[in-house]
């Protein structure tokens, strides 16, 4: 993985990579088709974990819709709000408003990892998905429907690592149907996006 952001300069941030990609192009699309009777101008949509804000770019950029990228790294917080975008340093949704957002899009940290091999620095934490690759992902799909509007939808993307069925099966629990809306095989893995609604 590289470690330097576009400038070369070495970073705590994690940069565009093909899962950032996929989730752009995925959630792009989907927010793009006009399916919500609001104005796009009227639409707020959250990126959870944004790192470089890469993903909360494109959105921005090709949607027209409002867009708050977030971040436990202060890093990548700064690093957003230097892009352009607005941009917090928050967990998950903690500090944001009951019905706040049309659309949550998150690409969380998902390889397993051996607990006993973590490191405590920004970069593990942004691809350290725990023992399960779920270890976020689980707080995240327990804590996300207080933030949705009605008719709020998540875009998530998982790996083939972290089972993706046993994702969608905690989604379920929460009370959420789950499709998948994009993949991309890799030699050791597939990406999905899975979009989750009510």
């Amino acid at each position: 993985m590289d470690l330097r952001d576009r400038r070369g300069v070495e970073t705590d941030v994690y940069q565009p990579a093909e899962d950032s990609q996929l989730l752009a192009e995925a959630v792009c699309e989907r927010l793009s088709r006009g399916e919500n009777d609001e104005s796009e101008d009227d639409r707020l949509v959250l990126e959870v974990g944004t790192g470089s804000g890469y993903v909360a770019s494109r959105i921005a950029d090709e949607t027209d819709v409002r867009v708050i990228a977030s971040d436990l790294n202060p890093h990548a917080a700064r690093q957003a709000r230097e892009e352009g975008l607005e941009a917090v340093r928050a967990d998950l949704v903690s500090p944001f408003a009951d019905g706040a957002f049309d659309a949550v899009a998150f690409n969380p940290p998902y390889l397993p990892t051996d607990p006993n091999n973590e490191w405590d620095d920004w970069m593990e934490r942004a691809l350290s998905g725990g023992e399960d690759g779920r270890a976020i992902i689980d707080p995240f799909l327990a804590s996300i429907d207080r933030v949705l509007a009605p008719g709020g939808v998540i875009y998530l993307l998982v790996s083939s690592l972290t089972d993706v069925d046993a994702v969608v099966e905690r989604a379920g629990e929460e009370g959420f149907s789950a499709a998948a809306v994009a993949d991309e095989s890799f030699p050791f893995e597939t990406l999905t996006v899975l979009e989750l609604f009510r």
